[in-house]
């Protein structure tokens, strides 16, 4: 759990800071934080959980390895996709 808790923790931080960025070229920086963190939170948090997950399935504890990736990756782009079509499409809101 303490691994989860990490991974999901540096997941948030990292898309938050990646995703500012970004938007700094459109908006000033407090609307820019604000559109990230908006953005980041489930889905980040839908993503770290799966991929962590498969990750403790298929290996038997939180043990990363190559052959697992693949995987991982599957689930942490596959799992967020119906709240992000969702956000996107149902509700009209936007990253930019």
């Amino acid at each position: 759990m303490a691994i989860m808790s990490l991974a999901i923790v540096n997941g948030l931080l990292t898309s938050i800071a990646l995703e500012t960025l970004v938007l700094l070229r459109q908006m000033p920086l407090a609307p820019a934080f604000r559109t990230a963190c908006g953005m980041s939170m489930i889905s980040m948090v839908a993503m770290e959980i799966a991929m962590n997950s498969v990750d403790v399935w298929v290996m038997g504890g939180a043990t990363l390895s190559l052959s697992v990736l693949p995987l991982m990756w599957c689930a942490g782009f596959f799992v967020p996709l119906p709240y992000n079509y969702w956000r996107l499409k149902g509700l009209g809101k936007a990253c930019h």
